[in-house]
């Protein structure tokens, strides 16, 4: 179906879309690459919400060479009115003869429409080609639009039997500089980073993107059920920070929205946060990915109700003992077919710690 040069100039695609890996939310990431007699006469990326698309800058860059030529795109060319003019009718009218996209876009906006009027013109068009690689870029996205709910990955540092901070909530650092330069790199192609207040309290952190070149910071977002917030805590500072609670128990709440903090209401019947709910609310505003840098009470409280997608475990060389803190905080479990499932997608070293990343594949508490 796909030639070996179809899939060459749809890498290189792929390539291009990773440009706008910190910048583009809430946005998907899309590269596209025009080719005319075997040739690159365009290429584009999407980089920044309300600019111009991939396909718009490839089209620029081909000029007159674009008409008979194929374009190769990470991600169907939208066929509705948003910020910027639909890309299908750009790529229609510069003569395109050929569309070839990775995968079709989840946006019920467009959802096959886009292929179906380039189709409707006489221009030939495929799709599935890299797709898995073009999901990989866009999981939040795909999630927002198909779930109504963000990609929620989780980071934990841990040490190799497993324990995530002292007894006494001490836990910087157990993880190298290595590996809390990579978490970084996780922070700033999030759209948010979410916390638990018993963090807040321990380690007081900014929960911002450092030493990654970006031009955004991610939303920060803090579970606080009683609202326990102390006013002068790092995460308030420069606001872009949302406090989820269910009970304004130590009278917060109008301290805080005179701060500029956004506080949502969502309590649940155990009069904890309604962690669903929260995150429905993210996604409606337009948070694709978001990352969990929480203790184990958050961490099992989401994996509980099966709400988290991915793991990113950063195991070091260190014991910490049997009284140290866990990683997740859930229900005793009493069967084997209780247990949460694993599906390791990668292992790879940063200095002398090991970076895992698992996908839950079953999170099942009866």
């Amino acid at each position: 179906m796909f030639t070996a040069s179809d899939y060459v100039y749809m890498s290189r695609a792929l390539q291009l879309a990773e440009r706008g890996m910190y910048t583009t939310s809430p946005n998907p990431r899309v590269g596209c690459v025009i080719v005319n007699n075997g040739a690159i006469v365009g290429e584009g990326a999407h980089l920044k919400a309300g600019e111009p698309h991939a396909e718009v800058f490839a089209l620029q860059q081909a000029a007159h060479l674009a008409h008979g030529a194929t374009a190769y795109v990470t991600l169907e060319p939208c066929s509705h009115h948003g910020r910027t003019p639909p890309c299908a009718t750009a790529l229609a009218k510069a003569g395109i003869s050929k569309v070839i996209a990775a995968m079709v876009d989840p946006n019920p906006l467009v959802a096959g429409q886009g292929l179906a009027y380039l189709q409707s013109l006489g221009i030939v068009t495929q799709s599935g080609l890299m797709q898995v690689e073009a999901q990989a870029l866009n999981l939040g996205f795909i999630s927002r639009m198909e779930k109504q709910k963000p990609y929620v990955r989780s980071k934990i540092a841990a040490s190799l039997d497993g324990r995530t901070a002292l007894d006494n909530g001490q836990s910087q650092w157990i993880t190298s500089p290595a590996s809390r330069l990579d978490v970084q790199r996780w922070r700033a192609r999030s759209c948010a980073i979410m916390t638990g207040i018993g963090t807040v309290l321990a380690d007081n952190p900014n929960l911002t993107v450092r030493e990654i070149d970006t031009t955004r910071q991610p939303l920060r977002v803090v579970v606080d059920s009683q609202l326990q917030m102390p006013l002068d805590a790092n995460v308030l500072e420069g606001g872009n920070t949302v406090i989820a609670y269910a009970h304004d128990q130590h009278c917060q709440l109008a301290r805080l929205q005179d701060m500029g903090i956004l506080l949502l209401h969502l309590p649940n019947d155990q009069g904890k946060v309604c962690l669903k709910s929260l995150l429905s609310h993210l996604a409606s505003m337009q948070v694709n990915e978001l990352m969990v840098e929480a203790g184990q009470g958050l961490n099992g409280a989401l994996a509980a109700e099966n709400l988290v997608d991915e793991l990113v475990i950063y195991y070091a060389p260190k014991i910490m003992g049997s009284a140290a803190k866990g990683m997740f905080a859930i229900p005793s479990l009493t069967k084997m077919g209780q247990v949460l499932a694993l599906d390791i997608v990668d292992i790879r070293q940063f200095g002398q710690d090991i970076r895992l990343m698992a996908k839950l594949v079953k999170a099942h508490v009866d």
